[in-house]
């Protein structure tokens, strides 16, 4: 289950993807497989070759991409997440999202 994200920051991150960008969505979430952790980072382009290569700058494999539809995208969790992020500049999802880190 996905929350702390609004219907608009949604709809810019699939535009963003739909325009071949490599968009990041970061939002709160939870899940039974994995204990402590409380947010992931979409990171997703439509141009699935794109993709491949950013993710690999970063250990990221082909195959753990989701092929959503429109949507195609890495789902980020973890110390990778929270690495990436930085990489990337992404300070207003960290502020947002990562207190003290």
């Amino acid at each position: 289950m996905a929350f702390g994200i609004n219907r608009g920051e949604l709809q810019q991150w699939k535009e963003k993807v739909k325009c071949g960008e490599i968009a990041f969505l970061t939002h709160y979430w939870i899940h039974p497989r994995f204990d402590g952790i409380t947010t992931v980072t979409k990171a997703g382009c439509c141009d699935v070759e794109k993709l491949i290569e950013w993710g690999r700058q970063y250990g990221l494999k082909e195959e753990w991409i989701h092929k959503r539809e429109q949507y195609p995208h890495f789902d980020l969790i973890g110390d990778t997440q929270l690495e990436i992020l930085k990489k990337e500049g992404q300070c207003k999802q960290i502020n947002r999202f990562f207190e003290h880190k």
